[in-house]
């Protein structure tokens, strides 16, 4: 795991910049996130008040072993739509006066703004037009339809989406709602921030995945706002990271091709606005490994009986990946849940062959009738799970009377594992591999 070093927090984001007129909605869409203080995202917290859930915070054993002191999950993923985003994207649209409500609303992205933005929109009133990748996962695509938005597809990353988003802005006259770089988007997502506040008043840690810093943002400026002494850790898949080089260059710059199951934190190049915020607020920004990924998706599962999609695990992958490195009392958030069940399938095994819970190995036996009997006779005295199991009769490596078998068996860990094959040997049995 890579980690930007710890820096020292710079002037508040009010401070630094010159202020702004207006509550939470009256803002330009493309101005600075001067002014943007703890009082709107209180303003923006009732506002949402009947419209967002103040999500459950989940402890957790299993980590609180693990990091030596309480760690507690911030449950978004059982938010309305799957994810934080209706927060933000609801104090948007809310703002927009009577014409620009007219004239309807467009977004870009790969699912949980989408869906945010689409319910958001209906539950106001507003026509709502929304960009996604072409392979955004399915089950996304689906369910902002049916939260009543017209979706496209478009481009192969969220930030190719975007640029037709904003084609389409021009060309139609729609306000383009930002996933995540607005003040008022920041001031939604910042609710987050004093939920924890209110639901854990003694955390010390709060650790958040990032894509383009939105949701790290705003609780970044209503929890230090409050309470300076909490730190502020953010997290990013390694494979689109663009947070650590920005923070190095002291400005928002674009990586080339990020690349993450992670879809949600897949972002290029950080916002404008949540960057200023996140650079003055945030005290940490590491990023985690896909391995590290699946593994913490597969114990969220397992272990808290939560379903999160990969951006959503991106938090617990640092703890487990360094459970030292965090103060405790822990929040993780939990971002999202909205995810593919394709992949999820694929994330499960990949997880699992990570903790070396997943077995895969080939070798060859005499093709006789029986043969195949007498080989899971051998696996079951091992008490590992057949998942599957295939059969390759026509190979030139193979000697006439021979058969290889590949087999994918679930077991207990890596001990378990050496059991497995060094009884398949003691039973006669060539492992290839």
């Amino acid at each position: 795991m890579a980690e930007h070093p710890p820096r020292t927090p710079h002037a508040s984001p009010a401070a630094a910049q010159p202020a702004e007129d207006g509550p939470p909605g009256g803002r330009p869409a493309d101005g600075p996130a001067a002014g943007l203080t703890v009082d709107d995202i209180r303003a923006a917290h009732k506002l949402l008040s009947g419209v967002s859930r103040s999500t459950a915070m989940e402890g957790s054993r299993y980590l609180s072993r693990l990091v030596g002191a309480p760690v507690h999950l911030k449950c978004e993923n059982l938010q309305r739509t799957g994810s934080f985003k209706i927060r933000g994207a609801y104090v948007r649209i809310a703002g927009l006066s009577a014409r620009q409500r007219a004239a309807g609303v467009v977004a870009a992205s790969a699912g949980n703004h989408a869906q945010g933005v689409a319910l958001a929109a209906t539950l106001l009133g507003v026509r709502s037009t929304v960009f996604m990748p072409v392979d955004a996962p399915l089950p996304k695509i689906a369910a902002t339809r049916d939260y009543g938005a017209e979706v496209r597809l478009c481009g192969q990353v969220v930030d190719e989406a975007l640029t037709a988003a904003q084609e389409y802005a021009r060309e139609t006259g729609a306000v383009l709602i930002h996933p995540f770089d607005h003040p008022d988007i920041v001031a939604g997502q910042g609710t987050v921030g004093l939920e924890i506040l209110e639901q854990c008043p003694e955390v010390r840690t709060i650790v958040v995945g990032m894509g383009g810093g939105g949701l790290a943002a705003g609780i970044a400026l209503a929890v230090k706002s409050l309470r300076p002494d909490v730190r502020i850790v953010g997290v990013q898949a390694a494979g689109a990271a663009c947070y650590p080089p920005s923070l190095a260059a002291g400005r928002p710059v674009a990586i080339e091709e990020p690349a993450t199951m992670a879809d949600g934190i897949k972002v290029g190049r950080p916002g404008e606005v949540p960057f200023r915020i996140v650079d003055a607020l945030v005290d940490e920004v590491r990023t985690v490994s896909e391995d590290a990924l699946s593994s913490a998706l597969l114990l969220c599962l397992e272990r808290a009986k939560m379903v999160v999609e990969p951006a959503g695990a991106s938090p617990v992958a640092a703890l487990l990946a360094d459970p030292g490195a965090f103060e405790g009392p822990v929040v993780a958030v939990l971002s999202g849940g909205n995810v593919d069940p394709l992949l999820m399938q694929r994330i499960q095994r990949h997880g699992m062959a990570v903790a070396g819970r997943y077995l895969s190995l080939r070798l060859r036996l005499t093709d006789r009738p029986g043969a195949l009997a007498t080989l899971l006779g051998v696996l079951s005295g091992t008490e590992a799970n057949v998942l599957d199991i295939s059969h390759v009769r026509t190979d030139p490596r193979l000697g006439l009377t021979e058969v290889e078998v590949e087999l994918h068996l679930e077991t207990e860990g890596p001990r378990h594992c050496a059991e497995v094959e060094s009884a398949l040997r003691a039973a006669g049995y060539t492992v290839i591999g």
